[in-house]
């Protein structure tokens, strides 16, 4: 059989050789093609039918989702016919839920809530990094985290950024106070989104988070706390129990307002409720801020050390003028919020040292911190009458603290510095050995040891007659030796 060819193309256009190697080889070129291809083709139809399968999956979990949200509004729905009494706060809960299930991103990239925080390491685990402070000794237990509710007053460039904070952290539960819409003005911010302008900040923030963290229970409150009806909403559902009835009232209030009047208003709130919060301010040049812890009765309030404006009792109002705002800087508030949220924490799981006030310069990095007392002459009667109150409880609290002192001392002396003891130290008297004996007598050295040395009390015996012209003698024969051998 022929191996190789000639055949003229048509036209007169040339001809083609070929051989029967060439040929094996084009066809085999091609079978391994095929067969790449093939493997390629199997290998997306593979991947394509994973995709609708998670696609499948997602949205049966969001019928499920769905499905529970609508439980939960007919039940509330319920509650609102047995208790009429109780309107706003249902109404809030059942605009949550709508909100939820409204939420086109929760669909996408939802999951399902978790029971209880893991510290396992995996890929699917929100909290292990969390959880890593724990294990690290930082935080004694972390998860007492979820037991906690905070309220944050004010959901603007500082308030919306701790608010997503405490969400990734997974704080338990979340009250929202705001009465603003969201504007585009806003978007040099952090947090908010082109598509959420003309929603209220406190639904914005709640479609938000709820995607993040399931979790996390949110409560959203659109409302303005400075006025008369505003303000008994925001006392009573300070001290209203949750949705899901874990905890009354709320453990910590972060004041993220933008005026001297709401601040004034979450002031009189807390030292009615003996409640501690925390405030924090952004200056108007947005190069400065600051975030201030506030007890009642033990530090001083807002109304101790007022600012200008409020003592000289001007309408800050009429400080406005048209056509200029104050500046803004997403950074600056960034690093208010953590330093705020980073405090909140601190507070709340017991560790590190809790600032009472921390400003924060971003032209020259400075970093005030100082503490301030409260004002006994404050013109706030219910911080004056929390002072009092902190006063008459001082003695059983200082019998407290230093019987907490002492039982963290005895439990310190009684526990070994080191638990582990890789190597089998331990520490053995003397006299169980019988160690003494053998250094008293210095005669008898261990098996195996040979003395070399003449013994130490040798030297203290008189030295005898003639010991001098014999070391005169070694002198001298030493240096014979050495003069020989300089000679040779």
């Amino acid at each position: 059989m022929s191996q190789s060819g000639t055949r003229a193309l048509p036209n007169g256009a040339g001809h083609v050789t070929w051989n029967a190697s060439s040929v094996r080889h084009s066809c085999c070129f091609r079978l391994a093609a095929v067969s790449v291809i093939g493997h390629a083709r199997r290998r997306s139809i593979g991947v394509a039918a994973k995709q609708a399968a998670e696609r499948r999956r997602r949205g049966e979990r969001r019928r499920n989702m769905d499905k529970e949200q609508l439980g939960t509004l007919l039940r509330d729905l319920d509650a609102l016919q047995q208790r009429p009494d109780d309107l706003a706060s249902t109404i809030h809960r059942m605009r949550e839920r709508l909100l939820a299930m409204m939420n086109p991103a929760a669909g996408a990239a939802s999951r399902s809530k978790i029971k209880d925080m893991s510290a396992e390491v995996v890929d699917n685990n929100p909290y292990s990094r969390l959880m890593a402070l724990q294990r690290m000794g930082v935080v004694e237990n972390y998860e007492r985290i979820r037991d906690y509710s905070v309220a944050i007053v004010g959901i603007g460039g500082v308030g919306s950024v701790a608010a997503e904070m405490l969400t990734r952290c997974g704080i338990g539960r979340l009250l929202l106070y705001d009465y603003d819409t969201v504007e585009l003005a806003n978007m040099n911010r952090l947090f908010f989104r082109p598509e959420q302008v003309g929603m209220t900040k406190t639904d914005a923030a709640v479609q938000t988070l709820s995607g993040i963290n399931p979790d996390v229970v949110l409560e959203s409150y659109s409302l303005n706390i400075t006025t008369v009806k505003g303000f008994d909403t925001f006392l009573a559902s300070l001290k209203a129990q949750s949705s899901h009835g874990r905890s009354t009232g709320v453990d910590l209030v972060l004041s993220c307002v933008d005026n001297y009047e709401a601040r004034m208003v979450v002031n009189q709130a807390c030292n009615e409720l003996g409640q501690t919060w925390m405030e924090s301010g952004v200056s108007e040049d947005a190069v400065s801020g600051h975030i201030q812890l506030l007890v009642p009765g033990e530090t001083a309030c807002f109304a101790c050390a007022p600012p200008l404006v409020v003592a000289s009792g001007v309408d800050e109002r009429t400080l406005k003028r048209e056509g200029v705002c104050a500046a803004s800087l997403p950074t600056t508030m960034g690093v208010v919020a953590g330093l705020l949220v980073q405090n909140a924490l601190k507070y709340l799981l017991n560790f590190g040292q809790v600032s009472p006030y921390l400003g924060y310069n971003s032209l020259k990095d400075y970093f005030p911190a100082m503490e301030m007392r409260p004002n006994p002459q404050c013109s706030n009667p219910a911080c004056v009458t929390r002072q009092k109150e902190y006063m008459e409880s001082k003695p059983a609290r200082d019998a407290a603290a230093k019987a907490k002192m002492e039982a963290e001392a005895s439990a310190a002396n009684e526990c070994p510095v080191h638990v582990d003891n890789e190597w089998n130290i331990s520490v053995v008297d003397d006299e169980e050995t019988g160690t003494s004996n053998i250094r008293n007598t210095p005669d008898i050295l261990p098996e195996g040891l040979v003395r070399e040395l003449p013994d130490a009390d040798s030297y203290a015996e008189p030295a005898a007659a003639g010991s001098s012209s014999a070391i005169d003698d070694d002198l001298e024969e030493l240096q014979r030796q050495l003069d020989a051998l300089n000679a040779s």
